[in-house]
């Protein structure tokens, strides 16, 4: 993400080729063969799988100090900025469009295909005992029972942390268009604190669904749609964090200024976007 420059150039800048695509690429590699093989249990899976962290968290320092680098030399015209916006919004459109394929299989599975399993003649073309509720845990031994997480206590916090957040993150962005850089530090410190603070909570949730709940990735359509959302949710409440945390220590070295600051607004932005899906989450997930 670019900050614009405090001096731009007249010019479109064409960057130099990277590595960092590739070696992102390189992670995902492992990300996928690792979390697959951690799943199905092979030894090996836990490996891949911090191989990946390595790799991404060498990648995301080296290319987000690669463009603050170029930003700061005044590499980035207005041109250039108007480009990150496009594709940041872009970016932003096919997140939307990834959380509501998820969002419409738990509609799907929840409102059309269990009433429609509902009218069939159960008793000749599924198991005798078939019941259209939700949660739905399958044929008897198939799926072991577990217990649903309602939305008291930790996802209300939760959501209460996340909805802090945006007014934190809000109250951040408006001292630094002032020229009020401690005030920018404050504000953005305590967003970050709140969204990892998100994320330990969700962490504790998870293990005690297990553990707990016995409420796992395999139970069933709910136990997988409820994993995948929250999940991914997750993880991209923890992209933001990184991002606006990367941010935080460019304002702290006096990057920005109020006039150019994009790579504070990208953030933001994504940062808002996570908020909305939350709420969504936190509506259809924990209450219905």
């Amino acid at each position: 993400m670019a900050s614009g420059a405090h001096t731009q150039a007249p010019y479109y800048f064409i960057p130099h080729p990277s590595k960092w695509p590739a070696v992102g690429a390189l992670a995902l590699i492992f990300f996928g063969f690792g979390l697959a093989s951690w799943f199905n249990g092979a030894s090996f899976g836990p490996y891949l799988f911090w191989i990946f962290v390595a790799i991404m968290i060498y990648m995301l320092v080296g290319w987000f100090g690669t463009v603050a680098r170029e930003s700061e030399r005044g590499l980035y015209s207005d041109r250039v900025d108007v480009s990150f916006r496009w594709s940041m919004s872009w970016f932003i459109f096919s997140e939307v469009m990834f959380f509501g394929a998820f969002f419409g299989a738990l509609f799907y599975a929840r409102t059309i295909s269990m009433p429609w399993l509902g009218d069939l003649d159960h008793k000749m073309v599924l198991w005798p005992d078939f019941q259209a509720v939700w949660p739905n845990t399958g044929p008897a031994g198939t799926i072991e029972p577990f217990h649903t997480i309602g939305p008291w206590p930790i996802p209300t916090i939760n959501t209460a942390l996340l909805l802090s957040s945006g007014v934190t993150l809000t109250i951040a962005h408006h001292a630094l268009k002032e020229a009020r850089r401690a005030s920018t530090i404050f504000w953005l410190a305590v967003t970050v604190l709140l969204g990892f603070t998100f994320l330990g909570f969700q962490v504790y949730e998870y293990a005690h669904a297990y553990e707990e709940l016995n409420l796992k990735l395999t139970s069933g359509i709910f136990g997988s749609t409820f994993f995948l959302l929250t999940g991914f949710h997750g993880f991209h409440v923890c992209v933001g964090a990184i991002a606006l945390s990367a941010v935080l220590f460019r304002t702290i070295k006096g990057h920005f200024t109020p006039e150019h600051h994009f790579a504070f607004e990208g953030a933001a932005w994504y940062w808002h976007f996570v908020d909305v899906v939350w709420l969504g989450l936190y509506v259809v997930v924990y209450w219905l």
